[in-house]
């Protein structure tokens, strides 16, 4: 049989997963990548010679599928650190879990866990409890504030835990976010098995932690990745489609659409049998993330790899130096961050630092400063959302990317498994 030739557009985390699976079995690949770095939302930014990320990423060990691809195409001991949970904020919380069955362990670490009243304490635990009763599924949508109040959560726990929560994973506020993506992450994350709650945070750089690795698997398996060669628009040709690329046009019988939610209308647009999917993700609204890199020098170090700060605008800071070499630099993350639009870069750092100086001790001023901004960073992760499935109703066309129809919120999880099913689907149907 002849091997089915498949171009996939985008060289993110959900198009190069697509790849490494379908090249791995066979398939005539080549992968369409307008920008010269690999990676997507989720990749290396080059500033003044020092490799950041354009945003900040933690893992689980839940995200099993993107673990294992990692791993299937390079040495994943040497790119990302994996950790035990371990959570602690400024405010005084700390949730440790101990090596016990899950989930076990979460009850044992809500019991334990620091500057949270007993009140709290038993809060989580009935909120998980009432969440396993009724297997982790909501009986009508519900947002996320809506379902703590159901379930009496007081704010302390809310402020602790579950709104940072909802924010790190599906950048979206409680107030309107689905409580049920919010309930399949913590399914997963913290009630299968108890190595599914580690923390797993990148070693290297995200372009350096898959994609790269990703495109030389590939190309050893004889498979294309152009870079710098944007897609203008795809037809079809018979039973399979023309691709017609800044470089040329390219005859494939599939397609694995892996581009941004943002440019994947455009390209739709030419395929009269996809109007109901390019409408669908017009009408998807998206979330902002901003990113701000800090250079207090190699003195500075902080208490763990991973801590959260009050008092905003930060949620999260991180040191790069614990993580991947980059000693006195620490990474704030702002999430949902619309109110920072249009806010001028400097003002926005002036805060960063004296929320820091104020909560970590750290230097008022730090001797470097870069932020990132992605104004589409993920989709507004909302009840009842319509999101298109990976198979589109025009057979060999396939969409991939974190806002397609998944379990899962805008993560690299939701990407990765998203290629891999786009490449299943076409290998059981080449």
């Amino acid at each position: 049989m002849t091997a089915p030739r498949v171009a996939i557009l985008g060289a993110g985390w959900a198009g190069m997963a697509a790849a490494v699976e379908l090249a791995d079995r066979g398939a005539d690949v080549t992968v369409f990548e307008a920008a010269r770095t690999l990676g997507g939302r989720a990749r290396r930014v080059t500033l003044d010679g020092l490799p950041l990320d354009n945003g900040l990423h933690l893992l689980l060990g839940a995200y099993r599928d993107t673990l294992a691809t990692i791993t299937r195409v390079a040495d994943g001991v040497t790119l990302f650190l994996r950790a035990p949970l371990r959570l602690e904020s400024t405010s005084g919380f700390r949730l440790t879990c101990p090596s016990l069955p899950a989930p076990l362990h979460l009850v044992a670490g809500f019991l334990t866990a620091r500057g949270l009243t007993v009140r709290d304490r038993l809060a989580a635990v009935r909120l998980m409890a009432d969440a396993q009763r009724h297997d982790f599924r909501l009986s009508t949508p519900a947002t996320v504030t809506g379902h703590l109040d159901r379930l009496r959560q007081p704010d302390g726990i809310r402020n602790a835990l579950w709104h940072p929560l909802c924010l790190a994973a599906l950048n979206t506020p409680p107030n309107v976010a689905d409580a049920q993506v919010l309930l399949n992450v913590l399914r997963d994350g913290l009630a299968r098995e108890r190595a599914d709650s580690d923390l797993v945070f990148p070693a290297v750089d995200l372009s350096a932690m898959f994609p790269e690795p990703a495109a030389r698997f590939v190309e050893r398996r004889g498979g294309r990745v152009l870079t710098g060669n944007a897609v203008r628009t795809i037809s079809q040709a018979g039973a399979g489609f023309v691709v017609h690329a800044a470089t040329g046009d390219h005859a494939c019988d599939h397609v694995v659409c892996a581009v941004d939610p943002a440019r994947a209308p455009a390209l739709l647009a030419g395929l009269p049998a996809l109007a109901g999917i390019v409408e669908a993700i017009e009408r998807m609204a998206h979330a902002p993330i901003v990113s701000v890199y800090l250079d207090h020098g190699p003195d500075v170090v902080l208490a763990g790899p991973m801590i959260g700060v009050d008092g905003g605008p930060a949620e999260w800071v991180f040191d790069r130096g614990a993580l991947c070499g980059q000693r006195g630099w620490i990474g704030a993350v702002i999430s949902a961050a619309d109110r920072w639009i249009g806010v001028p870069h400097a003002t926005l750092v002036d805060d960063v630092q004296r929320q820091l100086a104020r909560a970590l001790g750290l230097p008022p001023a730090a001797r470097r400063t870069h932020v990132i901004t992605e104004k589409r960073a993920t989709f507004l992760c909302t009840p009842g959302l319509a999101r298109p499935a990976p198979r589109t109703p025009l057979r060999g066309f396939h969409l991939a990317g974190d806002y397609t129809a998944s379990d899962y919120p805008a993560t690299l999880e939701a990407a990765v498994r998203s290629g891999l099913a786009c490449a299943r689907a076409i290998l059981e149907n080449p």
